[in-house]
């Protein structure tokens, strides 16, 4: 019977997984590839399940994940304990990996990251993901903490509600003048329309919510928020625009609300691994409490 998940196999996975490959598995761990391939295989028949999708690059299976998920956070423990005690000289910084939308990363959640306490020093690894699909990146056990916008805890993780991500429905003067006609929900439908990729949803959830269809099919792609910000500012279409960006705007006349007072809220929550790490938990707090200022409130 199975009692343990054996420290140098879980960490060969690891590696497997972050390399890429079995050979640049073994070259960063100083082994053969045959070595990485007969761990693997080994802890396979231990767990009793395939956790490595043998392509290129390799990707973990779903039992995979949660063996790279262990293996992240038992590196994490080891660092902590490390720092703590001391060990081989002076402790580097934590590393800390955070996947956080990109309307977050251009608001409030960089001048929040300046707030973290410096004792002990972080390192921030963040990706930029949408907040739909953040938590995804959690259940793979690529990061430690993610900004998202579902209450649901991936396993093995605790949620804190971070609070409303207000976006103003917007656009230039001149678009809206062209296309203005009538009711909103009559034509807001077919006027062109920004949206973030293509998993963009925000844009289709507003006009549904309003006429019960998606928005236009003529729609622009902008990755960036700044760049989204600036194309409907620029009249290339209407989009919905994070409200810390679109104020200045519409106060200089740069856009315009498509209807006063109408917004779209998104729910954001802070998830993090269940850990008793003092630099994890640092962030956790410091990120919650300038949510807490910059964002609306949820319902209670």
């Amino acid at each position: 019977m199975m009692t343990e998940l054996p420290i140098d196999q879980v960490r060969t996975l690891l590696a497997v997984v972050d390399e890429g490959t079995f050979d640049a598995a073994a070259a960063a761990l100083h082994v053969t590839p045959s070595a990485v391939s007969q761990r693997i295989k080994t802890l396979e028949q231990r767990v009793g399940r395939v956790l490595l999708m043998r392509t290129k690059p390799v990707r973990p299976t779903e039992s995979g994940q949660v063996v790279v998920r262990f293996a992240r956070q038992l590196a994490a423990l080891n660092e902590d304990a490390r720092r703590e005690l001391g060990i081989a000289g002076e402790p580097g910084p934590a590393r800390l990996s955070i996947a956080v939308n990109a309307d977050s990363l251009a608001t409030w959640f960089l001048p929040a990251v300046l707030r973290v306490p410096r004792d002990p020093p972080v390192c921030f690894e963040l990706y930029r993901e949408d907040e739909t699909r953040t938590a995804e990146l959690l259940r793979e056990g690529r990061v430690m903490a993610a900004v998202t916008s579902s209450p649901d805890p991936v396993a093995g993780c605790l949620v804190r509600p971070l609070g409303l991500a207000r976006y103003l429905p917007a656009a230039n003067p001149e678009f809206l003048a062209r296309h203005r006609s009538g009711r909103l929900r009559r034509w807001l439908p077919g006027a062109p329309v920004i949206v973030f990729d293509q998993a963009d949803e925000l844009q289709d959830l507003f006009v549904r919510a309003l006429s019960g269809v998606d928005a236009a099919e003529h729609r622009h792609h902008v990755p960036t928020s700044e760049g989204f910000r600036d194309a409907v500012a620029a009249g290339l279409g209407w989009g919905l625009v994070p409200e810390p960006q679109a104020r200045p705007l519409l106060e200089s006349g740069a856009l315009v609300e498509l209807e006063p007072g109408l917004h779209w809220d998104v729910p954001l929550y802070w998830q993090q691994w269940k850990l008793d790490v003092r630099a994890l938990a640092l962030v956790a707090d410091t990120i919650t409490a300038a949510a807490a200022e910059s964002l609306h409130a949820l319902p209670s």
